[in-house]
C-alpha cells in the first residue's frame, strides 16, 4: 500500500459455536450435511489454478460408511508434480515481489470467508470425510484454521518490523526475503487446519508451494483449495498435487528447486523423507529447510494429591475425542496406587456413557477411524493386549468394520512399563494405564521421560504446588506441549504453539512466529549516506 506503514487488523481467537439444539449452526450444518452427502466430487490436482484431470481415479469414502462415496479424486504422479514446480517456479517472483500487505489480504479474506459463508461446507466435509464430530470439526476445521491464517499476518508483520540499528550516516535493514524455489509441503489427515496451515504459512511468507495432501484426507483439501481460489490466491502460488508418498513424493523431493519441507505426519515417513534429503543434497541449489511435526506417545501423569474427577474427565476426552487420531492424544496414563481404585471406577463409568457412530447424530461423541489400514493397525495392538501376559483388557476393544471402521474406547492396564503399548504410538482409541507405587515416583517419571522415543505433550495432575514444580522439572523434555491440570489436547493458535522434539519433530511451533522464521532467507542491507574517498584512516597521520 502506497506512501503508508499500515498495521494488520489484531487477531483474535475465533469463537466456538457450540451446535447445541435449537442453534442456528446446528440446523445449517444438518442441511449442509444432508446436500454435501448427496453429492459426488469431482477431485483433481490444481496446477497453475488449472483443474488436471489424470485418468487414475480412486475414491474418498466416508470413514463411518465406506460404502459411501463422496469424491472422485485423481491422483497425481511424476509428470503432475513436474508441471506443479514448474508452475510454482513460474509464479515465484510475482508473487514473492508483491506488497507483502496485498499477499496478507488474500489470507485475511480466506479466513472471513471460512467465517462466514465457507464455515459449514469446512465443518460438513471435515465430518464427512475424517468422521469428526460436530464439535472437533468446529475447532478443527473452522476456528483453528481462521485462527492460523488471522495469526500469521499477524506474525509476518512482526517478523518484518525486527529491523536492526544504524550507526550515525548509515542506514541499516533487514529484508526477510522468501526462500529459493519451492516449498513441498505434506499434510495428515487428521486436522484440515493443518492441511490449510502446511501450505499457506510459507506462501503468506511469499514462497510458492507444492502441496500433497493426505489420501484419505483430499475431499477437505479439495475446499481448501476451492476457497484460497475465491479469496483471490494467484495460480501457482499453491499447486495441489494429491497421491501417493512414492509418487508424488519421490520427484518432488529429487527436484533440485526444493527450498522446504513443511510436513507433519508419521515419525517413519519424515525419517524417510530426511534421509532422501541428504542423498540428494548435492543437487539442490541451497539447503532445503526441513520442518516436520510428527508422532507422540502422550502421557498423563498423575501425583497422589490429584483432583480424581477432574483426572477422569481429561483422561476420556484427551484419549478418545476423535477416536484418539490425535497427534496429542492420550496414549499412556502413569497412576499412582493410592488414586487407582477410585479413578478405574470414574474412568471407565464414564466410557461406559460414550456413544459412537455416525457423526451425523450428534448424540455420538466418537465416529470411526479414518481407513482400513488404520482399523487393522489398531486393532493388532488390542489383540497383542489381549493375548499379552502383561497386560489387562478393562474396558472395550470391540472392533466392526461391517459399516464404518468403528473401534470401542479401549483402556488396557500395563503389568510392566516397558509393554509395547506403552512404548509405541497406537493412533487410535487405546489408553493404557500403568499403575505405580506413591513412594517410587521419581522413578515413575523417569520411565514417563524415558520410556519412549518421543516428546510431543504431556500432562500432569496435582494439587500440591511443590510436587508441581518437581514433576514439571523431571519432565522438561519429554513434551513440547506441557499441560497442568488439563488433557494434552487442544493447542490453541496464539496461545499454546505447537509443536514437540526427540522423535516427534523439529519443534518449529505451529501457530506463532517461530514457524513462519523458518520460511524467510533474510538480508541484511547497509546503506552509507557519505561514504569515504580514501583509504587512509586517521591514526595514520604523522606525529605525535
Amino acid at each position: 500500500m502506497a506512501n503508508a506503514l499500515v498495521s494488520v487488523p489484531s487477531p483474535r481467537n475465533e469463537p466456538v459455536l457450540s451446535y447445541g439444539p435449537g442453534t442456528p449452526e446446528r440446523r445449517a450444518l444438518r442441511a449442509q450435511l444432508e446436500r454435501m452427502s448427496k453429492e459426488i466430487v469431482e477431485i483433481t490436482p490444481r496446477i497453475g489454478g488449472r483443474k488436471v484431470e489424470t485418468g487414475r481415479v480412486g475414491d474418498a469414502v466416508m470413514p463411518h460408511n465406506h460404502h459411501h462415496v463422496l469424491g472422485r479424486w485423481h491422483k497425481a504422479g511424476a509428470a503432475e508434480v513436474a508441471r506443479a514446480v514448474e508452475a510454482a517456479r513460474e509464479a515465484h517472483g510475482p508473487w514473492s515481489r508483491m506488497a507483502w500487505e496485498q499477499r496478507a489480504v488474500v489470507f485475511l479474506k480466506a479466513a472471513d470467508l471460512l467465517a462466514g459463508p465457507w464455515r459449514q461446507v469446512f465443518n460438513a466435509a471435515t465430518m464427512l470425510g475424517q468422521s469428526k464430530t460436530a464439535h472437533q470439526a468446529e475447532i478443527d476445521a473452522a476456528c483453528e484454521l481462521i485462527d492460523f491464517w488471522r495469526f500469521n499476518v499477524s506474525f509476518m508483520q512482526e517478523i518484518y518490523r525486527q529491523q536492526p540499528l544504524s550507526a550515525p550516516g548509515t542506514w541499516n535493514w533487514l529484508e526477510h526475503r522468501p526462500l529459493e524455489g519451492f516449498v513441498f509441503a505434506v499434510s495428515p489427515f487428521n486436522f484440515t487446519s493443518i492441511a490449510g496451515n502446511l501450505p499457506t504459512a510459507p506462501a503468506l511468507l511469499g514462497n510458492t508451494v507444492v502441496w500433497k495432501p493426505a489420501s484419505s484426507a483430499v475431499y477437505s483439501a479439495h475446499f481448501i483449495m476451492a476457497l484460497l481460489e475465491e479469496a483471490g490466491l494467484p495460480p501457482g502460488v499453491i499447486n495441489l498435487v494429491p497421491g501417493s508418498g512414492a509418487e508424488v513424493g519421490d520427484p518432488a523431493l529429487a527436484s533440485p528447486h526444493l527450498c522446504g519441507i513443511h510436513f507433519t505426519g508419521s515419525t517413519g515417513t519424515f525419517r524417510g523423507m530426511w534421509e532422501t534429503v541428504g542423498r540428494n543434497i548435492r543437487r539442490y541449489r541451497s539447503y532445503p529447510r526441513i520442518v516436520g511435526e510428527t508422532g507422540g506417545k502422550d502421557f498423563v501423569f498423575a501425583h497422589p494429591s490429584a483432583d480424581v474427577g477432574a483426572l477422569a474427565t481429561a483422561l476420556v476426552r484427551g484419549a478418545f475425542e476423535y477416536q484418539g487420531q490425535k497427534c496429542s492424544a492420550a496414549s499412556r496414563a502413569f497412576i499412582p496406587a493410592s488414586l487407582w481404585p477410585g479413578l478405574r471406577k470414574s474412568l471407565l463409568d464414564q466410557i461406559a456413557e460414550i456413544r459412537l457412530g455416525d457423526v451425523a447424530d450428534f448424540t455420538n461423541f466418537m465416529g470411526a477411524v479414518i481407513d482400513r489400514a488404520a482399523f487393522e493397525n489398531i486393532r493388532g495392538y488390542i489383540e497383542h493386549a489381549r493375548g499379552s501376559a502383561d497386560a489387562e483388557l478393562l474396558r472395550g476393544g470391540g472392533c466392526d468394520d461391517h459399516t464404518g471402521y468403528f473401534i470401542e474406547p479401549t483402556v488396557v492396564l500395563a503389568k510392566t512399563s516397558d509393554m509395547r503399548l506403552m512404548r509405541e504410538e497406537i493412533f487410535g482409541p487405546v489408553l493404557t494405564v500403568y499403575v505405580y507405587a506413591d513412594q517410587d515416583l521419581d522413578k515413575a517419571l523417569a520411565i514417563c521421560d524415558q520410556g519412549t522415543p518421543y516428546a510431543l505433550t504431556g500432562a500432569i495432575f496435582a494439587r500440591d504446588r511443590a510436587a508441581i514444580a518437581r514433576m514439571t522439572e523431571a519432565l522438561t523434555h519429554a513434551a513440547g506441549n506441557f499441560y497442568i491440570n488439563d488433557k494434552p489436547t487442544g493447542a490453541v493458535v496464539g496461545q499454546q504453539p505447537f509443536g514437540g522434539a526427540r522423535a516427534s519433530g523439529t519443534n518449529d511451533k505451529a501457530g506463532s512466529v517461530l514457524n513462519l522464521l523458518r520460511w524467510v532467507s533474510p538480508r541484511t542491507v547497509k546503506e552509507t549516506f557519505v561514504p569515504p574517498t580514501h583509504f587512509a584512516y586517521p591514526f595514520m597521520q604523522p606525529g605525535e
